[in-house]
This record gives structure tokens, C-alpha cells and sequence, in this order.
């Protein structure tokens, strides 16, 4: 009998062992299956001349010196030096964080000290063409290029241990030591009093087993399961368990700008002659510089899907967009006014140049940099009067570039003239002058719908909400401004004025600042890390190739699921599925209502936990027989009280909860008086079961005082499960609100009642079945705890007003 009642303990280990490495590998298979549903992954193929012939090889076979073929839509296979461009451009927001295509120009100077997004005559691996063609010689390939030195950052930093992971393993040290000296303490006891020194031994280890919750690591899993569930129903892919509640106690959010804070998308949002003014509806004056626009673009209609869509660079297909809203047409337009010839845009001449004709003759459009263009300009059509293009006027035209310019707009201006006969040659110096000053039209990267609201709520979380980019310093402190990051004691600063600090200087004033412009993948890998030195759980967001070093590095990583990068998804631990920021907010609250829910499931554990130590010991201080045995011991710690502690993990939110600061990573997991609760309770939990098992083994048997002792111990921790749900009155916050508390109590009632009265399940737990007196009794000491916690309640409420437990404060 004794060997079988070793073989059921080590079956019940085996179990739950078994069962807590299932649900962490079920789980971590799940988000897997996610991330792999999101990605979409090709096999580019790249064109190359070789031998005096074209031909299409795949990407990663490209060596240096090939001559790659640069064409509308393909991918960049390598790092190129560009030989050849007619009106090449190429994105490069997912190595740059820039939403605006660069324009390439084969004939500019290269200079090795400037970021990527300044080398206009490179491209570079992973990045998309845009619009035109051109060559390049292949330079680097594989971890020579840019994106494989982000790779070289990403595979050089390892990611950190999540707060719950750092305070886990604290409790799992203080645990281990307490085991460590209560098998000391009562085998030292054992043998003073003479008792047999292996029964000690087996007493000790057995005491030890009750100072250990076995239940407690696949409790944890089980609520972080939850947690990624209901994360996962809200868009929020996680990756690894654990990053479930990091995001809860995040204190910054570093947030790339592109495509995460903004849509990635330019829009049309000024138009005007250039007076300052903004009239509504379109002015005639309005809808010819969208005409002038539209027809002095490449952009393009084209159907996907049953959807037209805009096919061509970003600021061109901002104006054909916008010209649609006003029902402005490009293919009636240019159906009207036929293309003849045009003078591609030019990143030296910054202007863009197109020949239509027309029944009179010929109609020359320009658009390009209003300060270039002015240059261009005689003259001036203001109200459908054309007049002298004044010194005066040209003042208040370049104020009005400028006040837009200042509000991150994307300025073009556009102008025009007639004439009746074609140019032989088609040369900017021929062409593009005396021209005709229409207008302006200013153009900006909206902020995505909702994303300030989730700014605001992070902030009266206590999150610090940061913006990272590669964009420009004007353009990042508008959005900033706009979207609530940049607040008027906050500071701004580019990655070239970062470079300048040094590590211990940026270090403190790292609170400071609240966007980083023009910055470099490894800029972001260094402002991550000065938060981190300051203490701060830190997370980051991104969708590009240059934001993967960062997302690994920072506490929790958090990728774009439809716009990021793989490499940036791999990076990460969690996956946004609708690349929204707004998701975030909601992230942060289920992050924190997880982490409530284990601190409250802890707590209890360990309560119970302290309650079987409490009667072990003091049975033995007092010369008792055992009142508990291993078995017993094992069957509350695991199956019990696990039950319970698991349903505490589905309590509904606090209703203030995202409106308290995020907890210090140097406060410990049991700060907040929780330990002094748990050893109180616990000792509470042991004398009443201890109680029990005196009342049976004096007035029956110790057979019947050990099963009294089981079945109240049992008892006594469902029914403070109720209690651990609020610091306030348990009549007052009812107890309706969580039906899986009810149902763990039911159920675990229930089983226990089986073990001690079926009899064969009796027999293997060393179980007295217990008569209706014995009942009655054990009962009415299970309830005393409802009782003794509300009276405890009663007085603090008293002395110290409505309290909450420190996880809820």
C-alpha cells in the first residue's frame, strides 16, 4: 500500500509537469500559426545583364558586379551603385522610416557619411521601385548590405527577460530557500526530540513539499493562455507567453512614426493660389492647380480586386486622389489635353515638366519645389487674372511655403504656360521659364484614425509614448504635436545632433526627449537602451527592416502584422494583426488585467501554502501525530487550491485600471504589505485546519482527525478564494460577477468530497469517511475564514478608508 501511495504521488507530478509543457508548447504553436497565416513570403526574382544578355535569376544569387535591372515594382536585390536612372524611385521606408520614395539620380556625388536616405545615387536590398527604371552595379551583398548590417545588430542583442519572467524567478528563489530551511529546522527538531532520523527526513521533505506551490508554473501558463486569447481576439499576435503582461507594465513606448503612428499614405490637405487662404468649396483657381497637378504626374488607375486604385509615387498619387474627390478626372484630362513630350523630375532641378496639346497650340505644366519654380515664373494667375509676377508677391509666396513647410506639409508648387509652337528641343533651360505661378499644394502622412485618443490613454496610464523615425525633424514634431507625443516641455532631437552626446550624458536627460528624427536603425538600438538604463520596462514598435535591431532589444517588441516586415515580425514578441497603434491601448489594459489577475492567484497560492506549512509544523512543535500526509498535501497543493487560484485569473477588470501608473521594475512582486497578507492569512488557515484535526483526533481518532484536517484544509482554501477578490467586502462586491470562481468552488467541493467518501479513492488518500457530525463540524470551521476577513476588512476600512491591495493601486 505504501509503495501505491508512491506511485500515485508521482503520477500527479509527472502530470502536471507534463500538462504545464503542453500548454506552453500549445500555446507557442498557436501564435506561430498566426504569424505564419500573416506572412506572405515570395522568392524575388531580380533581372541582371550578364554575357550581353538579360536574364532573371533569383535574388539571393546576385554577386557583385551584376548589372541589375532597376524596374516599376521590383524589389532591389542587393546594394547598388546606380549607373543609370530616368526618373527612378525607389521606397525606402522599410530601411528608412522616410514614406516618401526617394528620387535616384545616377550623376550625384556620393558621400559615404550621410544616412541611407541621403544617398540618392544607391539602392539598396529589400527596398521596392517605385516608378521609372534604371541600372546599377551590384557593390554588396548577404551581411555587407544595409539590411544585413541591421541583421548583424539584431543577432548581436539579446532580448530581455520580461518583468513577470524576472519576478517569477524571484519568487522561485525565495521559495526554494524557505524550503531549503524548513527541511533543516524540522529535521534538526527531530532529531533533538530523538525521533528516527529518516522519518524526520520524510517529514521534512514533506513539509517542504507544502512550501512549494507544484501548481503554481502551470497556473501561471494557464493565464497567460488566457491572456493571449483574448489578446488575439483584439488583433494583438503574441509570440512568446510571458510578453503577455510586459506590455501592462510598460513605462515608455518608442513608436516609429511611418506607417505605425501615420498611414503611410499621403493626402492632399492645403491647396492654395498662395494667399494663405483655404476656401471651401474648391475655388476655380483651386481646381485648376489640381488639373495642372494631376496632369503633371505619372500616377496612374488601375483595378485590384474590383477596387481602383492609384498606382505611382506617393505625392503624385496624392494629388490624382484628391483631384478625384472633386471629381477631377486624369484620363478625361488627358484624353483633353494629350501628353506630347516631358522632361523627366530631376533631384538637381526639383521640378517636373510636361508638354500636353491643345487647340491653340501647346500647354507647358510644371510643378516641383515652390522656391525653385518661382525662379522659373514671370508672371502670376491669381483669380483668372494674369498679371506681373511682383518681388512682393514672390515674398508672400515663399511665407506661405514656409508656414506650411513648418506644419510638416510636402509643398509643390505648380505653373503653366501656352504656347503655340512645340520646342525643338525639349531642354529645362528651353522649356521651364517664363512660366505662369498658379499655386500651392501642400501634402502631409495623415495620423491613423484613433491614434491620439491611444496616445492620451497611455498617458494617463503613466506610458511615456515616444516617437522614433528616420523622417525629417519639422515633419516628425508636427505629427508629434498633432497626435499628443510632443507636449511643450518635451524636447526633439535628429540622430546627427544624438551622435555629438555622449552615452552617460544622453542616459539623463533620455526623459527629456519625446521624438527622434533622422535617426539610424543603430540610433534606435541606443535610445532604446538609455531608457533601459534608466530603469524604464520599455517597448518598442515598427514595421521595417530598421526597426528589428530595436523590437529584439527592448522589453516587449511590437510589429506591424500587415505592413511590417518579416524580419521585423521575428524580431518582435507581439504582432499587431490590424498594424494599428490604437491596438496598443487595448494591449496595455489586457496586460495589466492579466497581471492583476496573477498577482491574485499568487497571493492566494501562497496563502494556502503558508496555511499547510503553519499545520505541518506546529503539529510537529506540538508532538502531535502527523495531521497531514504527503499525499494529502500533494493532492490540495495541485488539483485544490489550483483550481480556484485559476478562476481568480478570470476576474473582470478594475474599472480605474488604465488609469494608475505602471509599476516600478524595482518594486518586487510581493511589494505593498502583500507579504505580511499572505503570512496572516495563511496562519489563519493553518490554526483552523489545525483545529479540526484536534476536535477528530480527541474525540474520535487520529484517522479521523487527519481526514477532518484534509477536507477542512480543502475547504477552508475555496472558501477564501473569495475573499482574495477584493480588499473590500465580499457582500458588497458580490460574488456573482465571476461564474468560474463559483464553478472552481462547486467542482473542487465536489472532488473533495469524493476522495474522502468514495471508498477505494479514500483507501489511496488515507481517508476515514466522516459521519454527518464530523461533517457538520469540519463545515462550520471551512467557513470561519468568510467571517474573520470581513471583521479584518471592517477595521481597515475604519482606520484607513476604502483600500485596495497593491496590485490594484
Amino acid at each position: 500500500m505504501k509503495a501505491h501511495g508512491e506511485y500515485i504521488d508521482s503520477i500527479i507530478i509527472i502530470a502536471i509537469v507534463v500538462f504545464n509543457a503542453c500548454m506552453g508548447l500549445i500555446q507557442e504553436t498557436k501564435a506561430e500559426k498566426a504569424l505564419d497565416a500573416l506572412a506572405k513570403l515570395a522568392s524575388p526574382i531580380a533581372k541582371v545583364k550578364r554575357d550581353g544578355k538579360i536574364k532573371e535569376i533569383p535574388c539571393e544569387d546576385v554577386v557583385p558586379g551584376d548589372i541589375v535591372l532597376l524596374e516599376n515594382g521590383n524589389y532591389v536585390p542587393a546594394d547598388c551603385r546606380i549607373i543609370e536612372s530616368a526618373r527612378l524611385g525607389i521606397d525606402e521606408s522599410a530601411l528608412t522610416g522616410e514614406n516618401i520614395a526617394s528620387n535616384k539620380d545616377a550623376n550625384a556625388i556620393l558621400n559615404n557619411n550621410v544616412l541611407p536616405a541621403d544617398m540618392l545615387n544607391m539602392a539598396f536590398a529589400t527596398t521596392t521601385i517605385t516608378s521609372g527604371h534604371g541600372e546599377a552595379v551590384v557593390c554588396d551583398i548577404g551581411m555587407r548590405t544595409k539590411v544585413g548590417q541591421i541583421a548583424n545588430l539584431i543577432m548581436s542583442n539579446e532580448s530581455p527577460e520580461t518583468p513577470l519572467q524576472r519576478k517569477l524567478g524571484e519568487v522561485g528563489k525565495k521559495l526554494g530557500l524557505i524550503a531549503i530551511a524548513i527541511c533543516g529546522l524540522i529535521f534538526l527538531i527531530g532529531i533533538l526530540k530523538h525521533i528516527p532520523w529518516m522519518e524526520m527526513f520524510m517529514t521534512s521533505i514533506g513539509l517542504a513539499v507544502a512550501a512549494i506551490p507544484e501548481g503554481l508554473p502551470a497556473v501561471v501558463t494557464i493565464l497567460l493562455s488566457i491572456g493571449v486569447t483574448k489578446m488575439a481576439k483584439k488583433n494583438s499576435i503574441i509570440r512568446k507567453l510571458p510578453a503577455v503582461e510586459t506590455l501592462g507594465s510598460s513605462q515608455v513606448i518608442c513608436s516609429d512614426k511611418t506607417g505605425t503612428l501615420t498611414q503611410n499614405k499621403m493626402k492632399v490637405v492645403q491647396i492654395t493660389d498662395g494667399t494663405g487662404t483655404i476656401d471651401k468649396p474648391l475655388t476655380a483657381t483651386n481646381k485648376l492647380i489640381l488639373e495642372l497637378g494631376s496632369l503633371c504626374s505619372d500616377s496612374y488607375l488601375q483595378e485590384e480586386n474590383g477596387k481602383l486604385i492609384t498606382i505611382g509615387e506617393p505625392t503624385e498619387n496624392a494629388i490624382v486622389n484628391a483631384s478625384i474627390e472633386n471629381n477631377i478626372y486624369k484620363s478625361n484630362l488627358e484624353k483633353e489635353f494629350k501628353r506630347v513630350g516631358e522632361i523627366p523630375f530631376d533631384s538637381n532641378r526639383k521640378l517636373m515638366t510636361t508638354i500636353h496639346k491643345v487647340p491653340t497650340g501647346y500647354k507647358i505644366i510644371t510643378k516641383g519645389a515652390p522656391d525653385v519654380l518661382l525662379g522659373k515664373c514671370t508672371m502670376d494667375y491669381n483669380k483668372g487674372i494674369i498679371r506681373e509676377l511682383s518681388e512682393s508677391r514672390k515674398a508672400q509666396i515663399q511665407k506661405i511655403n514656409t508656414q506650411m513647410a513648418e506644419r510638416a506639409l510636402r509643398v509643390l508648387g505648380v505653373a503653366y504656360i501656352d504656347i503655340k509652337i512645340m520646342p525643338q528641343k525639349l531642354a529645362p533651360e528651353i522649356v521651364e521659364k517664363n512660366l505662369i505661378f498658379v499655386g500651392l499644394i501642400g501634402m502631409i502622412d495623415p495620423p491613423r484614425e484613433g491614434v491620439k485618443e491611444a496616445v492620451q490613454t497611455c498617458t494617463r496610464a503613466g506610458i511615456k509614448t515616444v516617437m522614433i523615425t528616420g523622417d525629417h525633424l519639422y515633419t516628425a514634431k508636427a505629427i508629434a504635436k498633432e497626435i499628443g507625443i510632443l507636449k511643450s516641455t518635451d524636447k526633439a532631437i535628429t540622430g546627427a545632433e544624438l551622435d555629438k552626446l555622449p552615452q552617460d550624458k544622453f542616459e539623463k536627460e533620455i526623459m527629456d526627449y519625446s521624438v527622434f528624427a533622422r535617426v539610424s536603425p543603430e540610433h534606435k538600438v541606443r535610445i532604446v537602451k538609455a531608457y533601459r538604463a534608466n530603469g524604464k520596462i520599455t517597448a518598442m514598435t515598427g514595421d521595417g527592416v530598421n526597426d528589428a535591431p530595436a523590437l529584439k532589444i527592448a522589453d516587449i517588441g511590437v510589429a506591424m502584422g500587415k505592413g511590417g516586415t518579416d524580419v521585423a515580425k521575428n524580431a518582435a514578441d507581439m504582432i499587431l494583426a490590424d498594424d494599428n497603434f490604437v491596438t496598443i491601448a487595448g494591449a496595455v489594459k489586457t496586460g495589466r488585467h492579466i497581471f492583476d489577475n496573477i498577482k491574485k492567484a499568487i497571493h492566494f497560492l501562497l496563502a494556502t501554502n503558508v496555511g499547510e506549512i503553519v499545520v505541518v509544523f506546529l503539529g510537529l512543535l506540538f508532538g502531535l501525530e502527523s495531521p497531514l500526509l504527503a499525499i494529502q498535501l500533494l493532492w490540495v497543493n495541485l488539483v485544490t487550491d489550483s483550481l480556484p487560484a485559476i478562476a481568480l485569473g478570470m476576474e473582470p477588470a478594475e474599472e480605474d485600471i488604465m488609469n494608475r501608473k505602471p509599476e516600478s521594475i524595482k518594486k518586487g512582486l510581493f511589494a505593498g504589505g502583500m507579504w505580511s497578507k499572505i503570512f496572516v492569512e495563511g496562519t489563519m488557515i493553518g490554526l483552523l485546519t489545525l483545529i479540526a484535526f484536534t476536535i477528530g483526533n480527541k474525540f474520535y481518532s487520529v484517522e479521523v482527525g487527519r481526514s477532518m484536517a484534509f477536507v477542512a484544509l480543502s475547504m477552508l482554501e475555496l472558501v477564501h478564494s473569495f475573499n482574495i477578490k477584493s480588499e473590500e467586502s465580499i457582500f458588497k462586491v458580490g460574488i456573482t460577477k465571476n461564474p468560474y470562481l463559483i464553478g472552481s468552488f462547486i467542482l473542487g467541493a465536489v472532488l473533495q468530497i469524493g476522495v474522502v467518501s468514495i471508498p477505494y479513492i479514500a483507501q489511496i488518500f488515507k481517508c476515514t469517511p466522516l459521519n454527518i457530525e464530523q461533517w457538520l463540524i469540519t463545515l462550520g470551521i471551512s467557513i470561519c475564514p468568510i467571517f474573520i476577513m470581513e471583521i479584518q476588512k471592517k477595521l481597515n476600512e475604519i482606520k484607513f478608508g476604502k483600500r485596495v491591495y497593491s496590485y490594484q493601486k
